[in-house]
């Protein structure tokens, strides 16, 4: 069982990391930076439109206006959010499996993001950050 959980696990991390990085390479945010890193964690959220404004001439179906700015704040609010989900699945991990488990899973992660031609960091996970303390 435990098996079938940290492979399932392995798979979600990979796919969340790879979101991760093609979101922030999208929105320019440079994820191994560390301030750039902390500026997705602690931006607000975004303001909730109630109504979705479009334009509409006399006969013709109503089109949505987008916003670029609008756009801009909600994939950044999706990237924070998918940062956000990748800790509380590390902690998970590391309090179900342990933390020696939990690091092999993110190592394979780490390859499999690699594999696909993104550079190291690029999803804000270090590899330094997991060295042995002491």
């Amino acid at each position: 069982m435990h098996d079938d959980f940290n492979l399932r696990l392995t798979t979600s991390l990979e796919a969340l990391s790879a979101r991760i990085a093609r979101l922030a390479i999208g929105l320019g945010v440079d994820m191994d930076n560390a301030q750039a890193f902390d500026a997705i964690l602690s931006q607000p959220t975004a303001a909730f439109v109630p109504e979705e404004r479009r334009n509409s001439v006399a006969g013709t179906v109503a089109v949505p206006t987008p916003s670029v700015d609008r756009r801009v704040a909600h994939l950044k609010e999706e990237l924070r959010a998918l940062v956000v989900l990748r800790y509380h699945l590390e902690r998970t991990s590391i309090e179900n499996g342990g933390l020696q488990v939990t690091r092999e899973m993110l190592e394979q992660a780490h390859k499999h993001l690699l594999a696909q031609g993104f550079k190291p960091g690029a999803d804000g996970w270090h590899t330094k950050d997991w060295q042995p303390l002491g």
